[in-house]
């Protein structure tokens, strides 16, 4: 298998992700800087979380236009999984690669700490796993997920919605929802299941000993995926 971790300016956290995926599944992904292109061999293109261009303009809106992500798109919209964490959600946001926007948290505050996760979906290459209840940090500032009500509609109809912030029993309350985001909406999938965008970061949840191992059964459930794909049509 064959990963593809993209590299921005402003990008933070490219080694975080990159560790996970080496640690879970046992191979080196590929650091593909902003300027070139995602080999056409790849299995997963990862857009990981950071400052992406300092954030100038809004998040993720330089980076749409940035050289890799011609190349990103002509590779999910040929079916390659595609995975963008916290900044590289903004980012497939801008791209229309996923709908709806991210508007700055409520309360205006920069928030870091621990969430949970109620999976809302368990037939997609991304949630591969058992859990019903993932325990992943979030760190982010502009994390409020909005999208109007005819969107948002859609999403219901199509069951684009994979993740919910929730309480430790899978409770979803306005209380657990850490930045405002509509209906407590943590990650969705495009129409066709290919792209998945999530605020929070299961590379930084591979370790029980930093707090959680949740994001561990996240890779490895992929990895289950990709290696159950016919041969000849992984990422693709």
């Amino acid at each position: 298998m064959k990963a593809a971790v993209v590299v921005f300016p402003g990008s933070n956290c490219e080694q975080d992700t990159i560790r996970a995926i080496r640690k879970v599944w046992g191979v080196e992904p590929d650091a593909v800087w902003h300027k070139d292109r995602v080999a056409p061999s790849t299995d997963l293109v990862v857009l990981p979380g950071g400052f992406s261009y300092g954030d100038y303009l809004r998040a993720g809106g330089i980076a749409r236009f940035s050289p890799v992500m011609q190349s990103v798109m002509e590779f999910a919209r040929s079916g390659g999984l595609v995975l963008g964490i916290c900044n590289g959600f903004q980012i497939l946001l801008e791209a229309r690669l996923l709908p709806g926007a991210m508007v700055r948290n409520r309360g205006m505050h920069f928030v870091c700490k621990w969430v949970n996760l109620r999976v809302e979906r368990d037939d997609l290459p991304w949630t591969n796993f058992s859990k019903k209840i993932l325990r992943i940090p979030i760190a982010h500032a502009t994390g409020n997920y909005y999208i109007d009500a005819a969107g948002l509609q859609q999403l219901h109809a199509n069951r684009q919605i994979v993740f919910r912030y929730c309480d430790s029993g899978g409770k979803v309350t306005d209380e657990c929802n850490p930045n405002g985001s509509v209906e407590g909406i943590a990650g969705i999938i495009n129409e066709t299941g290919n792209v998945l965008g999530m605020m929070p970061h299961p590379e930084r949840a591979v370790d029980d000993e930093l707090g959680s191992s949740d994001g561990a059964e996240f890779w490895l459930g992929l990895k289950r995926a990709l290696e159950s794909r016919p041969t000849g049509t992984a990422g693709r």
